[in-house]
């Protein structure tokens, strides 16, 4: 076992979800294999090409990874992880958010301005599109083409990405999302808190409701303090400084300041661990990849190997 690759502990949780193989579309080469390579690939940062022979041919590798991403199978393993640390008790439901900036390589502008084309089905498999085939044919994400419709943007930093996520109180992210370099943090509060979703063993709803909730200033604004009300959800948000003083000058009429926590509000530290902890990944801290949704299954398998090894 190379450094980096999978313990048996760790294949044993991820081998009962991963896809089988019709044997309509050709066998699948041995996922544990392509998986160590994905991650070595993720933790490294190196080109496809250059990947060691021990992970077998560098393009099998890459087309598992560009379509674990696009057909949700990346997302689905981190819940089932997640779930087995919920219903073990392990997952701290105070939680935080924020979000980062991840300068992009020069190799990831140029993308198409158009999704590949779906491949060819021959014979009967155009009619067994819906059925036992469908894990051959990745979903294509929606709103592909162009630096923007690929999370790419200008931002301080140059050429960025800009990675949204939570992470409970044990630095693991709970849900992620990426946008360009420049969008503001708070347009995607409420996606980052509504893709938190964790399923039960067994019978049961996901939970999909924290206990409480930390945050920067970044996210103190009407609309997201009126969606944790609506919500329910206990937060820890510091008030503007320019919202608490316009709020003085009305007196009375300016209403009450919202409730601050100053000891909870320490704990906000966590998603900034979290932050360190998936930027270890260097194919995360540097994007590489051209499409959006094959970079945001990079970031989610570099957090996979966050919450097996944590």
């Amino acid at each position: 076992m190379g450094r980096g690759d999978l313990t048996d502990a760790e294949w044993e949780r991820l081998r009962p979800f991963l896809p089988v193989s019709s044997g309509r579309c050709g066998r699948w080469r041995d996922h544990r294999q392509v998986i160590d390579g994905i991650l070595h690939r993720v933790r490294t940062g190196v080109q496809w090409r250059d990947l060691p022979e021990r992970f077998g041919p560098w393009k099998t590798v890459y087309e598992r990874h560009r379509l674990w991403s696009a057909d949700g199978t990346w997302d689905r393993l981190l819940r089932q992880v997640q779930a087995e640390a919920d219903a073990a008790g392990e997952i701290d439901w105070d939680i935080s958010v924020d979000s980062t900036i991840v300068r992009a390589h020069q190799h990831a502008a140029g993308a198409r301005t158009e999704p590949p084309p779906a491949p060819a089905l021959k014979g009967d498999a155009a009619a067994e599109r819906q059925g036992e085939n469908a894990v051959a044919e990745p979903r294509r994400p929606p709103g592909g083409g162009g630096a923007g419709g690929e999370g790419l943007g200008r931002s301080r930093g140059g050429f960025t990405t800009k990675l949204h996520l939570s992470a409970d109180g044990r630095c693991r992210p709970l849900s992620l999302i990426i946008t360009p370099g420049q969008r503001a943090d708070c347009t995607q509060f409420m996606p980052v808190l509504e893709k938190i979703r964790v399923p039960r063993i067994g019978l049961g709803r996901p939970r999909k409701k924290p206990d409480s909730l930390a945050a920067d200033r970044a996210y103190s604004n009407g609309p997201c303090r009126e969606y944790l009300r609506r919500r329910g959800i206990r937060h820890t948000i510091p008030e503007k400084i320019d919202s608490q003083a316009a709020r003085l000058r009305k007196g009375s009429r300016g209403g009450r300041p919202p409730g601050f926590d100053e000891e909870r509000y320490k704990k906000r530290n966590t998603v900034e661990r979290a932050i360190n902890k998936l930027k270890h990944a260097r194919a995360v801290a540097t994007r590489y990849d051209k499409r959006g949704y094959v970079f945001l299954g990079t970031a989610t398998a570099a957090a996979l190997a966050i919450w097996l090894r944590s």
